[in-house]
C-alpha cells in the first residue's frame, strides 16, 4: 500500500488518545477515516467526542465519519460498518483500538469489570473484524491491526490481573488465528507499545499526573501503526513493539516522542523480556505501582 489517500480506515476507539492519533497519521495522506466510538456529548473527565476527533482529522487532510457506536452490541457494529462502506465506497483497514482497562487482583474484580473487558476487547474486537471482513476481502492489501500484546505467555503478565490480561490476550489470539485464517488475503497485526503511553487512560487509572511525565505520547504508536498500514498484506501475523518495529523501519530519534526527557521512561505491561531496545533507548525498571504519588 502506497500511501493510504484515498484509503478508508475504520478504527474502533478513535476519539482521542491512540485511536485519535492514528487517525491523524492516515489523515494527513488524505485518508478516509471512519470514528466509531461512544462519545458523542463532551465530558468534563475525558477530552474529545467523535465530532471534535472528525474535525482534527478533516484539518489534517482527511475526510472523516463520526459514529456512535459500542462495540459490544453488534446490530450498532453492523450498522457502523454499513455507513462506513455506503459513504466512502468500501473498506481498506480495520483498527481495532478499543479497549477496555481495570488492572486489578481476583477478589478486587467485580464480574461486571470482567465482563465489560472482555466484551470490549475480545468480543468487541472479534465482532468489529468479523464485520468488516467481507469488505475488506474485496480491498486491494487490506489490513486489520490490533493494539494488543504479543502472546507471551508467562504467569507474571496474568497474577496481578486475571481478567484484564486476559481480555487483552484474547485480542491477540485474534491476530494469532485470523491471520493464519486469511493469509494472502488480509494482513492482520498487533502493535504494543514497550513504554506507557499518555492517554487519558494511564493518568486515571495508572500512573497519575506524575506517571504522565515518565510516558511517550500517542504519536509513537500512530507511527507505528502508519508503516505497518503500508506494508503489503504478506506482511502479517506479526506481533510488534513499536520502538523495535520503527527502529527497523529507520527511525532513530525516540526522544520525539518523549513527554519529559528529563524523566525515566515507564514500560508498560506485556513487553516479553527478551525483547530488545532500540540502541539509546533506556526504560526503567519499575512498574506503574513505583510510580512518585501515585
Amino acid at each position: 500500500m502506497a500511501g493510504l489517500k484515498g484509503k478508508t480506515i475504520l478504527i474502533t476507539g478513535a476519539s482521542r488518545g491512540i485511536g485519535l492519533a492514528i487517525a491523524l497519521r492516515c489523515a494527513r495522506d488524505g485518508a478516509n477515516v471512519a470514528i466509531l466510538a461512544k462519545t458523542a456529548e463532551p465530558n468534563p473527565k475525558l477530552p474529545g467526542t467523535i465530532f471534535t476527533a472528525a474535525k482534527e482529522i478533516e484539518a489534517a487532510g482527511g475526510k472523516a465519519l463520526p459514529v456512535v457506536c459500542d462495540i459490544r452490541h453488534e446490530d450498532q457494529v453492523e450498522a457502523a460498518v454499513a455507513e462506513t462502506v455506503k459513504t466512502f465506497g468500501g473498506l481498506d483497514v480495520c483498527v481495532n483500538n478499543a479497549s477496555a482497562i481495570f488492572p486489578a487482583g481476583t477478589l478486587e474484580t467485580p464480574i461486571k469489570r470482567w465482563d465489560l473487558m472482555h466484551q470490549v476487547n475480545a468480543r468487541g474486537t472479534y465482532l468489529t473484524t468479523q464485520k468488516c471482513l467481507p469488505h475488506l476481502l474485496k480491498a486491494d492489501s487490506p489490513h486489520v491491526l490490533m493494539l494488543s500484546p504479543p502472546l507471551d505467555m508467562k504467569a507474571k503478565w496474568f497474577a496481578p490481573h486475571v481478567a484484564y490480561s486476559s481480555a487483552k490476550f484474547g485480542m491477540s489470539l485474534c491476530v494469532l488465528g485470523m491471520a493464519e485464517e486469511f493469509k494472502g488475503q488480509v494482513a492482520v497485526n498487533a502493535i504494543w507499545p514497550r513504554t506507557a503511553i499518555a492517554t487519558a487512560a494511564v493518568e486515571n487509572i495508572l500512573a497519575g499526573s506524575e506517571g504522565m511525565a515518565m510516558c511517550r505520547t500517542p504519536e509513537i504508536l500512530a507511527d507505528a501503526a502508519y508503516a505497518i498500514l503500508a506494508k503489503p498484506v504478506s506482511f502479517s501475523g506479526n506481533f510488534l513493539i513499536d520502538d523495535t518495529f520503527l527502529h527497523g523501519e529507520g527511525v532513530k530519534n525516540f526522544d520525539v516522542y518523549r513527554v519529559d526527557a528529563t524523566k525515566d521512561l515507564l514500560p508498560d505491561f506485556f513487553v516479553p523480556d527478551d525483547s530488545i531496545a532500540p540502541p539509546g533507548v533506556t526504560v526503567a525498571d519499575l512498574d506503574f505501582a513505583d510510580v512518585p504519588g501515585h
